[in-house]
């Protein structure tokens, strides 16, 4: 058991070799394509404006930071 620690380091290297992190923030637009999905099931699942009301609230407030 002692010895999961350096295993899981080299892992942890390993992964980011292979598929570097992105750094910065991500585009409005595509942040809203990721929403609208989600609002559009909302709207069909529970069948009302509240849900794909919520959720375009918090895509506004997300877009205006």
């Amino acid at each position: 058991m002692a010895q999961t620690a350096p295993r899981t380091l080299l892992r942890m290297q390993e992964r980011t070799m292979l598929r570097p992190r992105r750094q910065g923030r991500r585009h409005p637009l595509v942040a809203t394509l990721m929403a609208l999905p989600l609002a559009v099931l909302l709207l069909v699942v529970f069948d009302g404006w509240e849900a794909v009301a919520t959720q375009a609230s918090s895509v506004g407030v997300m877009l205006g930071r």
